[in-house]
């Protein structure tokens, strides 16, 4: 959470001239809601149902850029998907750069009514090794801009297996 998923996504999309899709805004378009009503509403068991969908929707599509939600690798579904059907990068960022970069913007359902930082705290410590356990390519976001992060991607892609 807070990593840059969608904005690097969407710029690394660009650059290598394939089409773009965050698994989240696919469901916002698809349900009419945001994902804090779907929370409400069906909790985050039925989130993370729709999510699963749209994950194996979106990976049978070729030649395309996905930015998933942070908590979608924490099903053991979508680990498989995605790791079966294209390079998975994770953009790790520190906990101090996460607490900085959802402090505004979206309402994060995760957070909602907790410490943030002890709520990211405890995300990461379960996501983390599930993140590092599929990566292909596995990139550090802290400090550094959309247009460097996504450059680093593009390069290691470029390079193949194994890396520059």
């Amino acid at each position: 959470m807070g990593s840059g998923k969608s904005a690097v996504g969407r710029h690394l999309a660009r650059a290598l001239g394939l089409d773009f899709y965050d698994s989240d805004d696919e469901i916002e378009k698809r349900t009419g809601v945001d994902i804090p009503f779907i929370f409400e509403k069906e909790g985050e068991a039925g989130f993370r149902k729709r999510e699963r969908e749209m994950i194996a929707s979106l990976a049978e599509l070729d030649g395309i850029v996905m930015a998933t939600g942070g908590g979608a690798i924490s099903d053991p579904d979508n680990r498989r998907v995605l790791g079966a059907r294209g390079t998975v990068v994770y953009l790790a960022a520190s906990i101090d750069q996460q607490v900085a970069r959802t402090r505004h913007g979206r309402e994060r359902p995760l957070l909602t009514g907790r410490d943030p930082e002890e709520a990211l705290r405890e995300l990461m410590a379960t996501r983390e090794p599930l993140y590092r356990e599929i990566a292909d390519i596995v990139i550090e976001t802290d400090g550094r801009r959309v247009s460097a992060v996504a450059r680093d991607i593009e390069a290691q892609l470029r390079a193949g297996p194994g890396g520059p």
